[in-house]
């Protein structure tokens, strides 16, 4: 007689089975965020050394809308208020990510590619492969809060606060596990899951960023946020006040919300049979366009979503940043130390352009994060439909540098929408319109560092399928390091010159040169190449 397995029956077994599948992606994602947190910790004793200035850091975030908006309220006129108000934003956006890809992997993925079917006709139990998912998800997000509180302290910053910091951290990438379980139970596709869960990142962001934004400033240094904060899962976690007077009962809310987020999740499996969502898969349409027969119509097709999504992303930073800019005096003179970093990345020459050149150095490194994802959108197919398609007319070739067209046409037109929010919003905020053109093109002149990373993510889909995920990714983090942690830091050349946004011209701080910008186009050309070559002559990877 067949043994009945019990509900959670396997479940040890199956999150034994995804931590070995993730022994590299999660412990990169710890490594890579805990190294922000202490790159910036042990930074900011050096931008920001004496009390005085950490509290006309804490003053200018206060009386700035905009900076409320994406750093939220600073704890404490402390070192350990100026860390936590630079890192919390960022840190839990990586935290969540974590999060929301790990479960959606080992659910929703699991069910499109089939494993589950196959794991499920062992004796498994129906809840055990969504209870080892979050299992193994809130153990990496605790071990996070762990890394951080731990980096904090190393760094010479109170216990109690390091570990409200992480605590906090913890929190919302848990909760944050939570709803990916459940929009893994919702929809059809871990694409879909995965962008139902980071929707509501984002409207837990805005939630939180209309509480501190809107929030009226009582007086230099004191600010209560509005009731949307209180609605957001972020909110809370800067309710707890690392380094402040640590509140701690916010977190009480993290765990009520995840806790019912689980037993939701939960129920929904028991209502729906595996590989089936709650919601309905809409139709398409009867007949579909011609653009559809060409391998780029279907490329366009597979990453117009991205591209819109990291648009929209961007003309929001563009429009923020343009604003910030009319106090970029204000802002550069609240510390000696962050005016000549901000030299160091911009260059020399008029504050405003000094600015927004370093800012524009970011801008470049952050889109590049675009155009890897739509790169890396390859490796799917692989798995995926691209032998239906290679069993065609169409050549190996043209598939691939179909999507690399895609990624590179969205690349400058996700650069265009920043440079013009930047230069209309500074222009809307200063009432010149004399800075949109040159704005527009610093955004613009990114275009071929940002290429030159691409030429490199291809070449290695190309040699190392298999590693190309975590290399690229890596790539990408060294890139966005070496532009934010070198300046401080203080590297050797010979480290700087291995990003290529290093190469880049500082405008409009600086004048175009032209000599750089050829030279990563070239080797952008040069690396596609030989991507395309070696994709050309190798087996198709799964």
């Amino acid at each position: 007689m067949k043994k009945r397995a019990g509900t959670f029956t396997g479940t040890l077994r199956l999150a034994r089975l995804a931590l070995r599948r993730d022994r590299v992606q999660l412990p990169l994602w710890l490594l890579g965020t805990t190294a922000v947190v202490g790159a910036t910790a042990s930074s900011i004793s050096g931008l920001y050394p004496t009390a005085q200035e950490q509290a006309a850091y804490a003053r200018s975030n206060v009386t700035s809308a905009v900076s409320r908006v994406f750093n939220g309220v600073v704890p404490d006129a402390s070192e350990g208020g100026v860390v936590v108000n630079e890192t919390f934003v960022i840190v839990v956006v990586a935290a969540v990510l974590m999060s929301i890809m790990a479960v959606v992997r080992h659910t929703r993925q699991n069910e499109e590619t089939g494993r589950s079917e196959m794991i499920g006709s062992a004796v498994v139990g129906r809840h055990a492969a969504l209870a080892a998912a979050l299992a193994v998800t809130i153990g990496a997000d605790l071990l996070l809060a762990g890394l951080v509180a731990v980096v904090l302290v190393a760094g010479g910053l109170p216990v109690a606060g390091s570990l409200a910091a992480g605590a906090a951290v913890g929190a919302i990438g848990a909760v944050f596990a939570g709803v990916a379980a459940v929009t893994a139970q919702i929809t059809e596709s871990a694409r879909a899951a995965s962008g139902l869960a980071s929707a509501v990142l984002g409207a837990a962001f805005l939630l939180r960023a209309a509480g501190d934004g809107l929030a009226p400033v009582e007086d230099d240094m004191t600010v209560t946020s509005l009731w949307p904060s209180w609605l957001s899962p972020i909110g809370w976690g800067q309710r707890v006040r690392p380094f402040g007077d640590e509140d701690w009962w916010p977190l009480a809310l993290h765990a009520v919300l995840l806790a019912a987020l689980v037993l939701i999740a939960f129920r929904l499996t028991d209502h729906r049979d595996v590989g089936t969502g709650m919601l309905p898969t809409r139709r398409g349409p009867v007949r579909a366009p011609r653009a559809l027969l060409s391998p780029l119509g279907l490329a366009w097709r597979l990453q117009r979503g991205v591209l819109y999504g990291w648009a929209a992303g961007m003309l929001v930073m563009g429009v923020a940043l343009g604003a910030v800019g009319n106090e970029a005096e204000e802002v550069l003179g609240s510390s000696d130390g962050l005016a000549d970093m901000i030299g160091r990345m911009g260059g020399a020459g008029d504050v405003v352009d000094v600015f927004f050149a370093a800012m524009m150095s970011l801008t470049g490194v952050i889109v590049a994060g675009y155009t890897v994802q739509a790169l890396l959108r390859t490796r799917a197919e692989e798995s995926g439909p691209l032998e239906a398609v290679l069993a065609t007319a169409v050549s190996r070739p043209r598939w691939l540098l179909s999507h690399v067209t895609c990624a590179v046409l969205g690349t400058a037109a996700v650069l265009l929408v920043t440079g013009l929010a930047n230069g209309l919003a500074y222009a809307a905020a200063s009432g010149s319109m004399e800075k949109v053109p040159s704005l527009l093109g610093a955004a613009m002149v990114q275009l071929p560092a940002t290429l030159a990373l691409a030429g490199f993510v291809v070449a290695v889909i190309g040699l190392l399928p298999h590693r190309s995920v975590a290399i690229s990714w890596a790539a990408l983090g060294a890139c966005l390091l070496i532009g934010q942690i070198g300046p401080i830091l203080e590297l050797p050349q010979a480290v700087t010159n291995l990003s290529p946004f290093s190469h880049t011209p500082s405008l409009p701080a600086a004048d175009l040169a032209l000599t750089p910008v050829a030279v990563l186009a070239g080797a952008a050309l040069a690396l596609t190449a030989a991507g395309v070559a070696l994709f050309r002559r190798r087996d198709l990877a799964f």
